[in-house]
C-alpha cells in the first residue's frame, strides 16, 4: 500500500502541481495567467472556454495546491491572478506586498466531506468521537498535507474538534493536494477520504459518506486577487469571474458564491 500511494502522489503531483490546465500552451504576452487552487480545475477550465468563447481572449490556469502556488509567487512566478482554497496564503501574499489589495474579494465558498470509493459499503455518521479509526481498518484516510494544503488543514481542524485526529494522525495518507487524496479514494488505495464537497461530485468513483458539520472548522473561503503588475486583460477576466456567467458556473460545480454577480 505504502509503495502504491507514494508512486500515486508522484503522479499526482506531476500533473497537477505547477503546470498549465490540460490542452494549454504556456502563457504568452498579454495572456493572463491564474494560479488557482487544484480544486478549481474543473470549473475553472470551463469559465475560460466560456470567457474565450464571449470574446475575452485567452487565458491560461496553472493549478495546484494553495501553498506551493503562493510560494511560487513568491519566489517570482509570473501570475497575474492569484486563487487560493483559504484567507491564509492570500494573506502571506499580501504582507509580502505581492497582491493588489484593493482587488482582492471573498469569490466562493465550499463544504468538506468524507468520502469512499464508489462501490463501497462502509457507513459511518459524522460526530463527536465518531469512530472514524474502526472505519479505516487496516487502511489509510486520504487527506491534502494538513500542514499546509488548505483543504488538508480544514480537515486536521475538524476531527480536531470532534475528537477523532488524535485517533488517526499515525493512520492518513497526505496527498500534495485535495486533488491527489480526491484520486487515492477514487482507484481504492485508501477506503475514506477528506475532500471538498465539489470535488466529491466531479468523480463518479467516489461517493460522499457524510457532511462535516461547518462548526468544526474554519469557513472555506476562496479569495482572488490580481498580483502586483498584474495585465489589464488580468482585470477584466477577474471582473468576469464575479460576473453572472462565472456564478453560475461555480453554482452548478457546487461551490458557493459569495460576491455579487454583474451582468455581462
Amino acid at each position: 500500500m505504502g509503495r502504491r500511494l507514494f508512486m500515486s502522489a508522484l503522479l499526482g503531483c506531476a500533473v497537477l502541481v505547477g503546470t498549465v490546465s490540460a490542452g494549454a500552451a504556456p502563457a504568452r504576452a498579454g495572456e493572463p495567467l491564474v494560479f488557482a487552487a487544484a480544486s478549481l480545475k474543473n470549473v475553472l477550465d470551463d469559465i475560460i472556454k466560456a470567457y474565450a468563447e464571449t470574446g475575452g481572449g485567452k487565458v491560461v490556469a496553472s493549478y495546484a495546491g494553495s501553498s506551493v502556488l503562493a510560494r511560487q509567487i513568491e519566489a517570482g512566478a509570473k501570475a497575474d491572478i492569484f486563487i487560493s482554497a483559504d484567507t491564509d496564503w492570500m494573506d502571506y501574499l499580501a504582507k509580502r506586498g505581492l497582491i493588489d489589495g484593493q482587488s482582492r474579494s471573498d469569490l466562493l465558498g465550499n463544504r468538506l466531506v468524507l468520502i469512499a470509493p464508489a462501490d463501497s459499503k462502509v457507513a459511518i455518521t459524522i460526530g463527536r468521537n465518531f469512530p472514524l479509526r474502526a472505519a479505516l481498518g487496516d487502511g489509510r484516510l486520504a487527506i491534502a498535507d494538513p500542514e499546509s494544503v488548505p483543504a488538508g488543514k480544514y480537515a486536521r481542524a475538524a476531527l480536531t474538534s470532534l475528537g477523532v485526529w488524535g485517533d488517526v494522525v499515525d493512520h492518513t495518507a497526505s496527498a500534495e493536494n485535495v486533488r491527489v487524496a480526491l484520486a487515492y479514494v477514487a482507484r481504492g488505495e485508501t477506503p475514506l477520504g477528506i475532500v471538498y464537497e465539489t470535488d466529491a461530485k466531479q468523480e463518479p468513483k467516489v461517493r460522499i459518506v457524510g457532511y462535516f458539520p461547518e462548526d468544526t472548522h474554519l469557513p472555506i473561503i476562496y479569495p482572488a486577487a490580481l498580483t502586483k503588475g498584474a495585465t489589464p486583460e488580468a482585470a477584466r477576466f477577474l471582473e468576469f469571474l464575479h460576473g453572472d456567467k462565472a456564478k453560475a458556473a461555480f453554482l452548478k460545480a457546487g461551490f458557493t458564491a459569495l460576491s455579487q454577480g454583474a451582468q455581462q
